[in-house]
């Protein structure tokens, strides 16, 4: 109605009303429905951005309970989250220090456990093999001692007899002592190995030249063989003392009438350049199960000859523990004619 009064009617069809709010139902259904998904997606998204980083956290601290400290946090935000993830990472890699030196330390000490109860048991049997090794000298020097002063023979030539015989046991005890002792510095670390260059071959040939007469009396060839002047370090004191121990082992189990052979050569190994010393004797092969042994301390393959000429069984003992000190290798080997040992 205007306002004059007079009405106004408007019609429209009910048809093309129906469809408008069709139309706009589902545009408000899909629209919703749109965003709902898309409020899920951006809910989901950011879920997992927040509950990512915690996770990896829990995979990292779980690491750390089994001692695996190859995982780190890998976030790089800057929240609340971020941070502790760098100090666990910071503790990780501090807990990961600490115990690579505790195991260092552990390892250290038990390495040094060991090695204090194999220098324990080695002494227990160095003295042991020791005090039976001095028996018999002991023994022969007490007898033949009380021999002279009880007057059991009076003529000069026994008297002599019975002084050469305590002079030569008292020298053999007196040599043992040296071995002993010299054994046991080098086994213990507390001999000091003084590394300088110097002229093997001259040292060799100066060896064999104070064993000359004693082979040429009984009759024994004796040859060096070399090719130029050979220069190498090492420690020549002890050196001198390892080819001193071969050629005195030589001599006294070279076969009579036989050869001595002394070999100085220049071999390449994995190691750079090294020269090789090996002296071979004529005579009898030594029993394979007896190759080994023969290193140890006091050991003796024929004991009675050993006796005969005065031998300790501490002289092989001692070239191995020279060696060792080196870092260089030594051995033996049976050749068809004779042993041949070498270093």
């Amino acid at each position: 109605r205007l306002a004059d009064g007079t009405w106004c009617v408007i019609r429209s069809p009910l048809a093309a009303i129906s469809e408008s709010v069709a139309i706009i139902n589902r545009f408000l259904i899909y629209s919703g429905l749109g965003a709902i998904a898309v409020a899920g997606i951006v809910a989901f998204l950011l879920a997992r951005g927040l509950t990512r980083p915690i996770a990896e956290l829990g995979e990292v601290v779980n690491s750390l309970e089994r001692l695996d400290f190859s995982k780190k946090f890998t976030g790089k935000s800057r929240d609340e989250i971020g941070e502790l993830g760098a100090s666990v990472n910071r503790v990780s890699i501090e807990l990961e220090r600490n115990l690579s030196e505790l195991k260092t330390a552990n390892a250290q000490l038990q390495r040094d456990n060991e090695i204090k109860t194999h220098q324990d048991q080695l002494r227990r049997d160095f003295i042991a093999n020791a005090s039976h090794e001095l028996k018999t000298p002991i023994a022969l020097i007490r007898a033949y001692a009380e021999g002279i002063s009880d007057d059991v023979s009076s003529d000069p030539e026994s008297r002599r007899y019975y002084s050469e015989i305590i002079q030569d046991e008292a020298e053999k005890m007196n040599l043992l002592i040296k071995k002993m002792t010299s054994l046991m510095q080098l086994e213990s670390g507390e001999e000091e190995l003084t590394i300088s260059r110097f002229e093997i071959t001259e040292l060799i040939s100066g060896i064999l030249r104070r064993y000359s007469i004693l082979l040429d009396q009984k009759k024994i060839a004796v040859s060096f063989r070399y090719d130029c002047e050979l220069y190498c370090w090492g420690d020549e004191y002890f050196i001198e003392n390892v080819i001193n121990n071969y050629v005195s082992n030589a001599a006294n189990h070279v076969s009579a009438k036989g050869e001595i052979v002394v070999q100085a050569q220049p071999v390449t190994t994995d190691n750079g350049a090294r020269v090789r010393v090996t002296v071979f004797n004529t005579g009898d092969r030594i029993a394979d199960e007896d190759l080994t042994r023969i290193w140890e301390s006091f050991y003796k393959v024929d004991k009675a000859r050993t006796r005969a000429y005065g031998g300790t069984g501490l002289g092989l003992s001692v070239v191995a523990a020279i060696m060792r000190a080196h870092n260089m290798p030594c051995g033996v080997r049976n050749e068809s004619d004779g042993v041949s040992f070498w270093f």
